[in-house]
Parts: structure tokens; C-alpha cells; sequence
């Protein structure tokens, strides 16, 4: 499994927030917790291609919102925020040796955080950054169910899967009809922020900052120190593409 990821711009602390206020950011510790994040997924047998940031855009790190990764092909969104969308030139171009790519064309914007896949169906968060349009878009690839979200900036911010038949989720944040048949775990009620998992084989990667939750997750599970990137609202699923 390629792992493609990106180092962390020295603008950072200008990065899009939503649902954040904004406080420093302090760059050389995120950029160590950056690299534990790296040594996690090379743990797991990932082989980890980095990127060189572009100071031109403060976000880069979080390549998931750049492209959605299927079997086939690889889809290049149209990122909602405007200030993103020229971070998906550099993705493009580390897929091309990989997928087929297709784009997401305007009016459509879409985030790869609101894009969570279970086997061959792509559950889409409706958001403030991925609208009906690009929904319209993606189901040319995959089957695409629409997911109502509320209170928080993507999809996998309130859900992401842990296990072949288990979900990590939020329901304050979130509408679980979409998930029936699956089994629901819940975050601990005092870490809301606490459903973003990244699940690499077997494995999960998980923020230190959540033990209340992490007790309520079976398994083997690399912590890693991600407080520094969460001041930008990006979460463990946001920094890494896998193909």
C-alpha cells in the first residue's frame, strides 16, 4: 500500500477554519508529530511518499480533501474552500504513475474528508464544502449515499470505520440511518472530536488525545501525537492518501 503524503506549510497558522477558533500553532512540534504520524504508517508497511509543501497554501498537509482514491481511477476534487484548490496539481501528479484520473468539474466542490468508502459504496457527507453537484459527479464512479451532517467540518470528522464491520462515530454530528447493518461505536461523550480513525490493514491510528475513547477500541492501535494539526481542524484520516 502507497501511502502519499505532504509536509506542513510555514503558513500554516493561516490554514481555513470552520468550526475552530484560531490559536498558535506551533510549527517545528507539528511538524515532528507529522513525522510520527509518517513512522506510523511506515510501521504498518506503508511505503510513504512525501511531498514538498507549497507555502502558497497553508492547508497542503491535508491531502485527503485533494482526491478521492477507488479501485480504478482516482477522482481529483474541487476542494470547497477556494484558497485549496490549487493543492490538487501537485496531487494529480503523484497519482498519475497509479489511477486513471478524472476530475471534479465546477459548479461542483467536494472535500475528500466528507468521503467515506465502505467496500464499493461511497458514503458522502452534504457539508459546507461538498455540494450536490459533486455528488452528481462522483456517482459516475461508485455508487454515492448521501449523509447529513451537522456541527462539524467533514464526514469522517464524525465517522470513519475501525473495524470489517464497525463504525467510530459521532451521532451528535452525524445521521446514522445511512450505516444500518453496520455496528456503531460511540465516542466517549466528553471527546466529540474522538471518531477519526485511520484504519490501515488491521491497524488503526489514532490521536493520544482520546483515551476515554480509545478504551472503547478493540485491536491494535498506533497512537500518535496529532494536537498540534487538530488547531487546524485536520484529524489522522486528513494527512494521508492510500492507494
Amino acid at each position: 500500500m502507497i501511502a502519499i503524503t505532504r509536509d506542513i506549510s510555514a503558513r500554516i497558522v493561516d490554514c481555513e477554519l470552520t468550526h475552530l477558533d484560531r490559536e498558535p500553532i506551533d510549527l517545528e512540534r507539528a511538524r515532528a508529530q507529522h513525522r510520527e504520524y509518517r513512522d506510523a504508517l511506515a510501521s504498518l508497511g506503508c511505503d510513504v511518499i512525501e511531498l514538498a509543501a507549497d507555502d502558497a497554501y497553508p492547508d497542503c498537509v491535508f491531502v485527503e480533501d485533494t482526491a478521492i482514491v477507488l479501485d480504478d481511477v482516482a477522482v481529483i476534487t474541487r476542494p470547497g474552500a477556494e484558497s485549496r484548490r490549487g493543492e490538487t496539481r501537485a496531487i494529480a501528479d503523484a497519482l498519475a504513475p497509479h489511477r486513471e484520473l478524472a476530475f471534479i468539474e465546477a459548479p461542483a466542490t467536494i472535500d475528500g474528508g466528507d468521503v467515506l468508502r465502505l467496500g464499493n459504496q461511497l458514503f458522502v457527507g452534504r457539508s459546507a464544502r461538498t455540494n450536490d453537484a459533486a455528488l452528481a459527479q462522483l456517482a459516475r464512479y461508485c455508487e454515492v449515499i448521501p449523509v447529513a451532517i451537522d456541527g462539524c467540518l467533514h464526514l469522517k470528522s464524525a465517522i470513519t470505520q475501525i473495524a470489517p464491520d464497525a463504525l467510530l462515530v459521532n451521532r451528535a454530528w452525524v445521521d446514522v440511518a445511512p450505516f444500518a447493518g453496520w455496528k456503531l461505536i460511540d465516542v466517549d461523550p466528553a471527546e466529540p472530536f474522538a471518531a477519526n480513525a485511520l484504519r490501515i490493514n488491521d491497524a488503526l491510528i489514532y490521536p493520544a488525545a482520546f483515551p476515554r475513547t480509545r478504551q472503547r477500541l478493540g485491536g491494535d492501535v498506533r497512537l500518535v501525537d496529532a494536537s498540534e494539526l487538530a488547531k487546524a481542524e485536520g484529524g489522522v484520516t486528513c494527512c494521508s492518501l492510500l492507494v
